[in-house]
């Protein structure tokens, strides 16, 4: 089997999948082209380790963690950010 191949095929779970809480590693990042290079210029890379702080009452807005610094995206953008299912 070639390396990585396991860390392809593992389970994955969204942000939005996440608990408040949590901490992850992201592994991967989802959407339009635009969408990615923004979240990277905000610290969003694959291997950076990113907290889920709250989810908002109203509104679906989830509050995360990365880098030191706060960021808040609504559920259909955490849905794009990949993380490795707990073992």
């Amino acid at each position: 089997m070639r390396p990585g191949l396991n860390r392809m095929l593992a389970p994955m779970r969204n942000l939005d999948q996440l608990s408040a809480g949590e901490r992850r590693v992201l592994e991967r990042l989802g959407g339009g082209r635009a969408f990615r290079r923004r979240l990277m210029e905000l610290g969003l890379l694959p291997g950076t380790p990113v907290r889920l702080v709250r989810r908002a009452d109203v509104g679906g807005v989830l509050e995360i963690e990365v880098r030191g610094s706060r960021l808040s995206l609504r559920r259909g953008e955490a849905r794009e950010l990949w993380f490795e299912a707990a073992s």
